[in-house]
C-alpha cells in the first residue's frame, strides 16, 4: 500500500519513524510491529505522530492482538515510543481493538449469510423429495419458516436463548433486541443465531411434508423458533446455561456439554420435533400397502435434491466454522497458529465426515438394493455433516472419518427401523438429523482431543474424549444432553402436535392429499407442461379447510 506525502520532509520523517519503530521493537521480547499506513502530523515531535489508518501485517506475539486489553497494550507499547509516548500508544491500541472487532463481526456476518443460504438448500431438497403435486406447498413452508422464525426469534427467541444475566433454564433479557449492541452481543450475533433457529424449523417441515395443513406449519414454526429451540440453546450455549461449557463455574459433571455447532441443539431438536409430528399424523396414503409392506413414494426431482444438497454443503461452512464467532484470536503456539487455523481445521473435519458418509452410503445401499442411488448418497452426506457438527472443532481430521462412516450406518439403520414400525418421513429428516445428530453428540464424548478442547474452550476444565484418555465425565454429559433434549422437545412439540391433531388442524383431508395440495390449497400446480384454457384454470377452486381424522393405509 502506497502512502502519499505532501512534503519531502514528511516523507523523510515517515521513513525515520518506521525504521525506529522496527529497530526498537524487534529486540523487545521478540515483538515486531509493522504499520503499512501511517499519517504524520507536520511539525510534531517524532513520536507524537498519530496513526490514522492502521493495517496489521504481522505479529510475533499474541499479546499484540485481540483480545488485547487497552491497559496491557498501552503499557507494552508506550516505552517503545520514547518520551511522552503514552498518548500515541493509547491511540494505536484503540485502533488495533477497533480493527479486530470489525474483522470478527464481518466474519460472523458472512457466516450468518452462509447459514441462511441453507434455507435455499432446504427448499430445493424438500421440493425434490416430494411428489410434484405438493411442490409449491413445501417451498412455501420453507419461506414461511424463515419469515415467521425471524419475527418470533426477534421478539422472544434471542432473549430466551442469550438474555443474560439469567437462570440456568431460560434467558430473561434483551427481548426485541433491547440493549443490543452491547459488550457481549452485536446485531451480527442475532442474525447468526436466527439462521440456526430457522434451520431447526426447516428440518421439522420435511418430516411432515405432503399431508399437513398450512395453519399447522405456521403454529409449530412460531412455537419452535420462539420458545422450544431457544430454551435448548440457552442450556448448552449461553454463559449461564445449566449444562453449558461456556460457564465460569459449576460445570455439569465438572465438564459441561460440548456441542460446538449444534448436533444436539439444532439437529436433535428439529429431528425429534419432526418425529412427533409425523408419528401423530400417520403415514401418507399409499406409503404402506394392506399387508404392511413399504411402498416407495419417490420424490419427483433428483436434480433438485442434488442442488439442495450442494447448497446445504456450502452453507455448512458457515454453520460449523462460523460457530467460533470470531477469527482474529491468537493461540499460544506461535504467530502462524491461531483461531483462523482452528476455523480451517473445522472446515476440514466437516468435509471429511460428509464425504466419508456419502461413500459409505453409496456402497452399503449398492449391496442392499443393487442400485447406485443419488438420493441415498445425498442423505448420507448430510447425515455425516449433522453428526460432525457437535465435535467439528475439537476432533482431529482422522476422527472425522470415523464419525462419517458410523453416521452412514446409523442413517441406514434408522431407515430400516422406520419401515418396520411404519413410520413415514418423506425426507428421512428425523432419522438423518435426530439419529445422526445423536451419534454426533456421543462421538464428541468419545473422540474430543485434549489439546483442541483446551484451545477452543480455554476457561473450561480439561475434560475430553473417553477414547482419547479423558475419562467418562464428558461422555456422561453428552448422554445427558441427548436425554434432556429428547424429553424437552417431546413434552413441548409432541404436546403441540397432539392438540393440533385433536382440534383438526394438523392433517388435510383424504381428497386433498390424493389431489395434491398445490391444486387444492395453493391455486394450481408448480409446473405447467402445456397451455391450459381458462375453463380448466377456473375449474380449480380452493375449499374451506375441514378437519379430518388420520386416514387408514391403503
Amino acid at each position: 500500500m502506497q502512502t502519499k506525502f505532501s512534503t519531502k520532509e514528511e516523507k523523510e520523517e515517515y521513513s525515520i519513524c518506521i525504521h525506529y519503530l522496527y529497530k526498537s521493537t524487534k529486540n523487545v521480547n521478540g515483538k515486531v510491529l509493522l504499520l503499512h499506513e501511517v499519517f504524520l502530523y507536520k511539525h510534531q515531535p517524532l513520536f507524537h505522530a498519530l496513526p490514522i489508518t492502521l493495517f496489521l501485517s504481522h505479529f510475533r506475539s499474541s499479546s499484540f492482538f485481540q483480545p488485547w486489553p487497552m491497559t496491557t497494550c498501552s503499557a507494552d507499547l508506550a516505552p517503545l515510543l520514547g518520551v511522552n509516548g503514552t498518548g500515541a500508544a493509547d491511540y494505536i491500541c484503540s485502533k488495533f481493538s477497533d480493527a479486530s472487532y470489525a474483522v470478527d463481526n464481518t466474519y460472523l456476518l458472512f457466516s450468518a449469510y452462509l447459514v441462511f443460504s441453507m434455507q435455499l438448500g432446504f427448499a430445493m431438497l424438500c421440493a425434490g423429495s416430494v411428489r410434484a403435486k405438493n411442490t409449491m406447498n413445501i417451498m412455501l413452508t420453507n419461506v414461511l419458516d424463515a419469515a415467521t422464525g425471524g419475527l418470533f426469534y426477534y421478539l422472544f427467541g434471542f432473549a430466551f436463548a442469550f438474555g443474560s444475566p439469567s437462570n440456568g433454564f431460560i434467558g430473561r433479557h434483551n427481548f426485541a433486541l433491547e440493549s443490543i449492541p452491547s459488550s457481549s452481543f452485536d446485531y451480527s450475533n442475532f442474525l447468526y443465531q436466527w439462521a440456526f433457529a430457522i434451520a431447526a424449523a426447516g428440518i421439522t417441515s420435511g418430516s411432515i411434508a405432503e399431508r399437513t395443513q398450512f395453519v399447522a406449519y405456521l403454529i409449530y414454526s412460531s412455537f419452535l423458533t420462539g420458545f422450544v429451540y431457544p430454551v435448548v440453546s440457552h442450556w448448552f450455549w449461553a454463559t449461564d446455561g445449566w449444562a453449558s461449557a461456556f460457564r465460569t463455574d459449576d460445570f455439569l459433571f465438572g465438564s459441561g456439554v460440548i456441542d460446538f455447532a449444534g448436533s444436539g441443539v439444532v439437529h436433535i431438536v428439529g429431528g425429534v420435533a419432526g418425529l412427533w409430528g409425523a408419528f401423530i399424523e400417520g403415514p401418507r396414503i399409499g406409503r404402506f400397502d394392506h399387508s404392511g409392506r413399504s411402498v416407495a413414494l419417490r420424490g419427483h426431482s433428483a436434480t433438485l435434491v442434488v442442488l439442495g444438497t450442494f447448497m446445504l454443503w456450502f452453507g455448512w461452512y458457515g454453520f460449523n466454522p462460523g460457530s467460533f464467532n470470531k477469527i482474529s484470536s491468537f493461540y499460544t503456539s506461535g504467530n502462524y497458529y491461531g483461531q483462523w487455523s482452528a476455523v480451517g481445521r473445522t472446515a476440514v473435519t466437516t468435509t471429511l465426515a460428509g464425504c466419508t458418509a456419502a461413500l459409505t452410503t453409496l456402497f452399503c445401499k449398492r449391496i442392499l438394493t443393487g442400485h447406485w442411488n443419488v438420493t441415498d448418497v445425498c442423505n448420507g452426506l448430510l447425515g455425516g455433516f449433522a453428526a460432525i457438527t457437535s465435535g467439528c472443532s475439537v476432533v482431529e481430521p482422522w476422527a472425522a472419518i470415523i464419525c462419517g462412516f458410523v453416521a452412514a450406518l446409523v442413517l441406514i439403520g434408522c431407515n430400516k427401523l422406520a419401515e418396520k414400525v411404519k413410520y413415514d418421513d418423506p425426507l428421512e429428516a428425523a432419522q438423518l438429523h435426530g439419529g445422526c445428530g445423536a451419534w454426533g453428540v456421543i462421538f464428541t464424548g468419545l473422540f474430543a482431543s485434549e489439546k483442541l478442547v483446551k484451545q477452543v474452550y480455554p476457561g473450561r476444565p480439561a475434560k475430553y474424549g473417553l477414547f482419547m484418555g479423558g475419562g467418562g465425565k464428558l461422555f456422561a454429559a453428552q448422554i445427558i444432553q441427548i436425554l434432556v433434549i429428547v424429553g424437552w422437545v417431546s413434552a413441548t412439540m409432541g404436546t403441540l402436535f397432539y392438540f393440533l391433531h385433536k382440534f383438526g388442524l394438523l392433517r388435510i383431508s383424504v381428497e386433498d392429499e390424493m389431489a395434491g395440495m398445490d391444486l387444492t390449497r395453493h391455486g394450481g400446480l408448480a409446473y405447467v407442461y402445456h397451455d391450459e384454457d381458462e375453463s380448466q384454470k377456473n375449474g380449480i377452486q380452493m375449499r374451506k379447510i375441514e378437519s379430518f381424522p388420520t386416514p387408514p393405509s391403503v
